[in-house]
């Protein structure tokens, strides 16, 4: 899966005024990553407000995404959730055309074992058309699955390919890295730790303010991946505080401002989340006035 190397973009879903999708923001946004280097993209993952969108709007923006696109970088399509049944009819009726692989959350909200989760995305890899990328998210789901699920997932499924850890626990990443198939991918799911994950040995980033800033992230991914940890440093330094302001009230309301600020779409958010503060707008305003 050499298309999952250096730095992906989990993309957000932009919406007009009066929250319907916006295409033509969508359309700027994919164009944007393109022009600025990055090696692929993700559609509809968590940061794309997926569990706001109805199955309609889902495959509209798929649609859309793989013709935008056309064939110019790799993408995954993200399809997870709490339902096992329901992600396997999801995948089940999901044409793969354009589509290099899928991302799937680890189930959230249920609380599952271990086994839980094992059984899980063995359903999902005994059905799918494309390789799998498990996502492992704690902070959102409420559940870890440990290094030695990831590895077993790893060694008992070949379309089981890589997985987003987003756990931020370097022990956990390093037994991963340690024990796992040769093939199989360790890739960042948090921005502030990209460098030192691809210095451990992970493939690179799904990044969220790749958004706003996908020449910078590319770069660093790039860098990293040349073990020029000296420039890499410098970049990952300028992005810290830019990307605390993004999740400091919620992703991907941060993100979306920045882009408005860009002149990429609205920062329309579907309930529950919400736009963020007048403080933090402040605050991000006066970062990306260093930055530029």
């Amino acid at each position: 899966m050499n298309e999952l190397h250096g730095a992906g973009v989990a993309l957000v879903t932009p919406f007009n005024s009066d929250e319907s999708v916006d295409f033509e923001a969508l359309g700027q946004l994919i164009d944007l990553q393109i022009n600025e280097g990055m090696d692929y993209l993700v559609s509809l993952g968590t940061t794309g407000e997926v569990a706001t969108l109805t199955k309609e709007e889902r495959k509209r923006i798929w649609d859309f995404t793989v013709k935008r696109v056309n064939g110019r970088l790799p993408l995954v399509a993200g399809i997870g959730g709490n339902n096992t049944a329901e992600i396997v009819e999801q995948i089940k009726a999901f044409d793969p055309t354009g589509f290099c692989a899928i991302l799937s959350v680890s189930p959230y909200y249920n609380k599952p074992t271990q086994e839980g989760i094992y059984q899980h995305y063995r359903t999902i890899a005994q059905v799918s058309p494309l390789p799998i990328i498990l996502y492992n998210v704690p902070g959102r789901t409420g559940s870890n699955m440990t290094a030695q699920t990831t590895l077993r997932l790893a060694n008992d499924f070949s379309n089981i390919v890589a997985i987003k850890e987003a756990s931020g626990n370097f022990a956990q990443f390093s037994e991963i890295l340690r024990d796992k198939p040769a093939d199989f991918l360790l890739i960042s799911g948090d921005d502030p730790v990209t460098l030192p994950m691809m210095a451990l040995g992970a493939a690179g980033i799904i990044s969220v303010v790749g958004n706003a800033f996908p020449k910078r992230v590319a770069k660093l991914a790039k860098l990293c991946a040349e073990g020029n940890y000296h420039e890499a440093r410098a970049i990952h330094n300028d992005l810290l505080q830019i990307t605390d302001l993004c999740f400091v009230e919620g992703n991907p309301a941060g993100v979306k401002y920045i882009l408005k600020k860009l002149g990429i779409g609205h920062d329309t958010l579907r309930l529950p989340l919400v736009g963020i503060s007048e403080k933090t707008q402040v605050a991000i305003a006066e970062e990306m006035h260093k930055l530029n």
